[in-house]
């Protein structure tokens, strides 16, 4: 499997870093933080919102072999200890032959911030570095801030894109993992009928790192996924089972399994 699928085959134009106010590259119409509300463990859920023109598309957070993936950072946040990512179940596209995953239009990101302190309001300053593509692939640089104060209310729009996220399964996989020149091997089998496994997408949830489109075929109600995963300095390494987690997408839904025994 050749490590230049990775790259994205459109043209690449470099866009300049761009703050909120700044002009927005060709194909975004809007970018923001949609305030949500605060829950009573102090907890505060907001989005960020991304609106593109018709017929752009931007990435998930693992892109496919086609895609840019998206980084975000909150370090100039103030009074922000975490933020967790709820991400929406994707879309499969076709791009130049190869596979990439993500939304088409617009995505709503829902955000889900721990306070330093809940007693107090939230700065969020999110620093983004994304792709959007249409006939051609842009990776843009982005800032945007908010702030998070009062308890505020339940944000409909908000609520929609935590429940469009992949449902959890217990068990429903089992993997073999095998070295292989500059990473490791993961082949899942994964117990599901046809109506409820057409894709599936390999992941470490705690470590980031390329990892191949999988290679999928079916055997009765079994869907056999197989990927490559492969570090910065491309060596085997010790894949730590429980970090997996997989996400299926089928005509029904997406389904998210995380760790996956032997």
């Amino acid at each position: 499997m050749t490590r230049l699928a990775a790259l994205p085959l459109c043209l690449m134009i470099a866009a300049p870093a761009l703050a909120q106010e700044a002009p927005l590259p060709p194909g975004m119409e809007v970018i923001e933080v949609i305030d949500g509300w605060q829950t009573p463990s102090g907890e505060r859920i907001a989005a960020l919102r991304i609106a593109l023109d018709q017929g752009w598309k931007t990435y998930w957070r693992s892109p496919g072999d086609a895609g840019i993936p998206p980084s975000f950072n909150f370090t100039d946040s103030r009074n922000v200890a975490a933020v967790e990512m709820h991400w929406p179940a994707p879309e499969v596209f076709d791009q130049n032959g190869l596979r990439s995953v993500g939304y088409h239009d617009e995505l709503i990101l829902p955000l889900a911030i721990t306070p330093a302190d809940p007693t107090q309001p939230v700065a969020l300053s999110a620093d983004l570095e994304l792709g959007i593509c249409h006939d051609v692939c842009v990776p843009v640089s982005l800032e945007v801030s908010k702030d998070l104060q009062g308890p505020g209310a339940p944000n409909e729009t908000i609520r929609a894109a935590m429940t469009a996220q992949p449902r959890p399964i217990e068990g429903g996989a089992r993997c073999t993992v095998e070295p292989i020149a500059d990473g490791m091997r993961v082949t899942a089998l994964i117990d599901l009928p046809a109506d409820q496994a057409r894709d599936a997408f390999l992941e470490l949830r705690s470590t980031p790192m390329w990892v191949s489109d999988a290679v999928a075929r079916r055997d009765g109600d079994t869907l056999i996924a197989m990927a490559e995963f492969v570090p910065e300095n491309a060596k085997p390494f010790a894949l730590d089972r429980n970090d997996l987690r997989i996400t299926v997408l089928s005509e029904n839904g997406a389904l998210e399994i995380n760790g996956c025994p032997n």
